[in-house]
């Protein structure tokens, strides 16, 4: 056997391992994350008349959830590349649970916004933090695939998420004496705390320090990771106020907030729009259906991701790989508003889902080719806060048009626009992503 397929045959090996060991417990807190984060869409459907909100009181709520993760967002990704993975996705774990719980409690409209700023702030820094932890145990070369099977628990949180919050509204309404919506955040809030208390013993902060692989596992693992961040290094920012400043994370959090635009628009809304089909063409779901229904473009989306991230991987090619999906995503969605029945529109709103959960896994592979350590902990973050900044408009943005119009058209319109900025974004960063790259040349 050569030193080349030795090498080969031990890479395999242990990324097997670590894969087997970390994106099932990340993948389930990620699933969680974003059950938590947009079951509201799910709650309005009966909480808006218990509480008196109008579409645009519940887009400010919906959004508000951002103020504080976007405050929150850099610190908290510092503080957990200097304190330990561990430790700090622990703490995000239980302290976001608790409060996604305690909001089955809430009696009005300003109690809403107040949790909803409240779980921003427990929550800041989760995504990027992972992010982040991802590049301490994977190679490049595997990354985005690996990245993709992580991620896939997003889509699987809406695929899953919805029909479960909807039978939980629709069969557990009066459970404890409490409205549907009020249970729904009650149990879907306490997993989180139980999967943080499992964290603090279960992660591990760094390669060195996984005594579930073999010692020349570890050895290889270590080195490689290493050398890998010392190549990024040589050429890329590796001190905080460097990478804020770099020109290329403010450019990325362009193209992040055009994908998550089409995100935030779809996870919040698209539960009212299949309600909405009652007098676009006369027809009616239960809320049970209605989660069903909306549950579609998501596992679409998440099959379609696998598939993508792979072809990233195995043609090494990255910046076509986000904005293809983010483009075919801004033609499709303004078609949706033209269908003439409820296939028809869903069938259309599922490709633009599979353009916005194609472009992500390989999104989160560009940032690591220019930054590095520190700077990589507060440019991923930065990234992330500027893209996430949609949670906010978008959610607002799309109850203020609907409101205002009556219809969802002139909100999907935005996506539309929204998403094609992010495309031709990255485009035209495609060159100077090109000579960041510390392994390869991005085709």
């Amino acid at each position: 056997m050569t030193a080349e397929q030795s090498d080969a045959g031990m890479q395999a090996r242990v990324v097997r391992k670590v894969a087997v060991r970390l994106i099932p417990f990340l993948g389930l807190a990620y699933f969680l994350n974003y059950v938590d984060r947009t079951n509201i869409g799910f709650a309005k459907l009966t909480m808006s008349a218990d509480l008196g909100l109008t579409e645009t009181m519940f887009g400010l709520a919906s959004g508000l959830f951002f103020i504080g993760y976007l405050l929150f967002e850099v610190p908290s990704n510092i503080a957990l590349h200097r304190f330990g993975a561990r430790r700090w996705i622990a703490r995000i774990l239980v302290t976001w649970g608790l409060i996604a719980a305690a909001m089955a409690f809430v009696q009005n409209a300003p109690m809403l916004y107040a949790f909803r700023i409240l779980l921003g702030i427990a929550e800041a820094g989760f995504f990027p933090g992972i992010m982040l932890y991802l590049t301490f145990w994977f190679p490049r070369s595997v990354r985005v695939r690996l990245t993709g099977l992580f991620m896939i628990a997003l889509p699987a949180s809406s695929a899953l998420g919805a029909p479960i919050a909807g039978a939980i509204l629709q069969y557990w309404d009066g459970l404890f004496g409490l409205a549907g919506w009020r249970v729904m955040f009650l149990v879907l809030g306490l997993p989180a705390v139980l999967l943080g208390v499992a964290a603090w013993f279960y992660l591990t902060d760094r390669p060195g320090d996984a005594d579930w692989l073999a010692p020349d596992e570890r050895r290889w693992l270590d080195d490689t990771m290493a050398a890998e961040q010392q190549a990024t290094e040589a050429t890329g920012k590796h001190r905080v106020r460097d990478s804020l400043r770099d020109p290329r994370v403010w450019a990325l959090g362009v193209v992040y907030f055009g994908v998550t635009y089409g995100l935030y628009a779809l996870s919040f809304f698209l539960p009212t729009i299949v309600a909405g089909f009652a007098e676009s063409f006369d027809t009616s779901f239960s809320i049970l259906e209605n989660g069903l229904i909306v549950a579609v473009p998501f596992a679409v989306g998440a099959v379609a991701m696998v598939f993508w991230s792979r072809h990233s991987d195995r043609t090494g090619e990255r910046v076509w790989h986000v904005a293809l999906p983010a483009l075919l995503g801004a033609v499709s969605i303004p078609v949706a508003l033209y269908m003439e029945s409820p296939l028809a529109t869903m069938a259309v709103i599922t490709v633009t889902a599979v353009g916005v959960f194609c472009a992500l896994p390989v999104f989160w592979y560009l940032p690591s080719t220019f930054l590095a350590g520190a700077g990589a902990a507060a440019g991923i973050a930065l990234v992330n806060t500027l893209g996430n900044s949609s949670g906010f408009g978008a959610p607002y943005i799309t109850g203020f048009l609907l409101d205002a119009t009556g219809s969802s058209r002139a909100g999907l319109w935005v996506v539309g626009a929204m998403m094609l900025v992010a495309g031709l974004t990255v485009l035209a960063l495609r060159g100077r992503l090109r000579a960041a790259d510390a392994d390869r040349v991005i085709p």
